[in-house]
């Protein structure tokens, strides 16, 4: 399993809000706003990303970093054998991607995930 990028999760009541201030200070664009999460990304190095989320829709849990892995059900398959706490099922999304959540050592949780 390869990881392909890293992304922070910040937290914010309106993601959507800030806007103006990723594109001026940062040189960030919004690459998708499903509202209650906007990703925004590098307009030189799309593969450079930040996304602010008020509440996961879809999850009883807030991520506190998005991995993307090239496999997802292989990286499920290795939690659940380390006995990882899975706090978000594998799950296929409406908006293309394959995920789960499982919790790090020290509490973060991970959304670990494929694009579809």
């Amino acid at each position: 399993m390869t990881v392909r990028r890293v992304v922070p999760v910040l937290h914010a009541a309106g993601p959507a809000a800030g806007a103006d201030f990723y594109a001026e200070l940062l040189d960030m664009e919004v690459v998708m706003d499903l509202g209650w999460v906007v990703n925004y990304a590098a307009r030189d190095d799309p593969a450079r990303q930040i996304l602010v989320m008020s509440d996961d829709a879809t999850a009883a849990q807030r991520p506190d970093a998005s991995v993307e892995v090239d496999d997802v059900d292989a990286a499920y398959a290795t939690a659940q054998r380390l006995g990882c706490e899975i706090v978000h099922p594998l799950t296929n999304e409406p908006w293309g991607v394959r995920r789960f959540f499982v919790r790090a050592p020290g509490g973060a949780v991970v959304n670990v995930l494929s694009h579809r």
